[in-house]
């Protein structure tokens, strides 16, 4: 059946242990939040890199503090922005857009995979360069007409072979944790 729901519950030394798990609502309730909304930054916000050389528009669903670092050491100045947020503006005076990781469906984040079209169907000078992580990818796929689907299990972990398609029997170890992919069979 896949991953389950679970739930932890801590008990005093004289609790009884629990007869129900749960109700089917709750879990109903659980899968139908909207994580994304939850973990997103609710404004704008530039980190200035030191010794900028270039910048990039980042949709922040959920993206790590760490990213931004990365970012900033190599010398690109981000500006992030919450997941729901019109960034066309912001990317013509940006290099690039970055699509962040973050949790949940993907499909749940109809006005990014929208805002995301509208970036892809630029042309000329207006076009930028964009990339996604995990989630970034899946709604980037969802923008391009892809679909996705639910992993049974998902990519959990932090050792997880990938083999690098550009140079041939290479292999690189990386973290994932993700619960849904884009559908290979429908690619456009």
């Amino acid at each position: 059946r896949g991953s389950m729901l679970g739930r932890l519950v801590k008990l005093g030394p004289d609790d009884a242990l629990p007869t129900s798990h749960g109700t089917d609502a709750e879990a109903t309730a659980l899968r139908a939040r909207h994580l994304v909304d939850e973990v997103s930054i609710t404004e704008p916000i530039t980190y200035k890199a030191p010794n900028e050389r270039l910048s990039v528009v980042a949709v922040d669903c959920g993206m790590k503090a760490n990213m931004v670092r990365e970012f900033n050491a190599r010398g690109v100045t981000v500006t992030a922005v919450p997941w729901d947020y019109d960034f066309l503006d912001l990317l013509d005076k940006s290099d690039g857009l970055f699509v962040s990781n973050g949790p949940g469906d993907p499909t749940q984040c109809q006005v990014t995979i929208d805002n995301l079209r509208t970036a892809l169907n630029r042309e000329g000078d207006a076009l930028r360069p964009m990339f996604g992580i995990c989630l970034g990818n899946q709604l980037t796929s969802l923008a391009c007409g892809a679909s996705t689907v639910k992993m049974p299990f998902g990519n959990r972990g932090q050792n997880q072979p990938v083999l690098d398609a550009l140079q041939p029997g290479a292999c690189m170890v990386t973290s994932q944790n993700h619960g849904y992919a884009v559908d290979p069979t429908n690619l456009p």
